[in-house]
């Protein structure tokens, strides 16, 4: 009877992070497809089945379910990156790969759909704003910030604030993609030549002195 005891809140857990992920799944269609203000908490439990108090009781608010949709859509990507940009990593590799993978990332299907979101409700819902910058732009540029800042402490970048250094890649990185948010296209091979000239240009705008 221990036993059973013992496994039973296990496979609650395990069943009720299940009904996470599929919530989540489901906001996140939502969210691209009809936008901040025109997601229906009642048409994601709907979707969901079961009653809308299931809903509410994971997320007490569309913007808490916003949040949350943002931090699962990126929570791999973050792992990946925190590798790319690990302690004792090669520069010049590490920008690179950084450069490739985020302009790969926020010129995806999803990342274009989540950037035209963002742009188009926040004038109307400023949270919307807030809510993305903290869960997405805002890790990523730390992450870099502490790495260049170890870069910095080595001498393989010129002293200077590390948090604006982040800030000039990643604006850099978002002005290449800037095509693809109007509808051009972007070839993947001019993608990553792209990508290999926005980190040429960072590196030799930090070179050290």
């Amino acid at each position: 009877m221990k036993k059973i005891m013992e496994k039973a809140p296990g496979k609650r857990e395990a069943r009720k992070e299940e009904r996470r992920e599929a919530i989540l799944e489901i906001a996140k269609r939502e969210f691209l497809d009809h936008g901040y203000s025109g997601a229906s908490m009642s048409a994601i439990s709907a979707e969901l089945g079961g009653s809308k108090g299931t809903l509410w009781s994971y997320f007490p608010s569309k913007e808490e379910l916003f949040a949350a949709v943002l931090d699962h859509a990126t929570r791999e990507y973050r792992s990946r990156l925190a590798d790319v940009l690990k302690p004792g990593e090669d520069l010049r590799a590490a920008v690179l790969q950084f450069c490739r993978s985020f302009i790969a990332k926020i010129s995806s299907p999803d990342g274009v759909r989540l950037h035209r979101l963002i742009a188009s409700e926040v004038g109307r819902f400023p949270e919307v704003g807030d809510i993305f910058y903290r869960r997405a732009p805002q890790p990523t540029q730390q992450l870099l910030a502490d790495f260049f800042e170890r870069a910095m402490d080595a001498g393989t970048l010129r002293r200077e604030d590390p948090l604006f250094a982040a800030r000039v890649l990643t604006s850099l990185c978002l002005g290449v993609q800037q095509r693809v948010m109007w509808g051009q296209e972007w070839p993947a091979a001019e993608r990553d030549s792209e990508a290999a000239q926005v980190a040429e240009v960072f590196l030799r705008a930090f070179a050290p002195e």
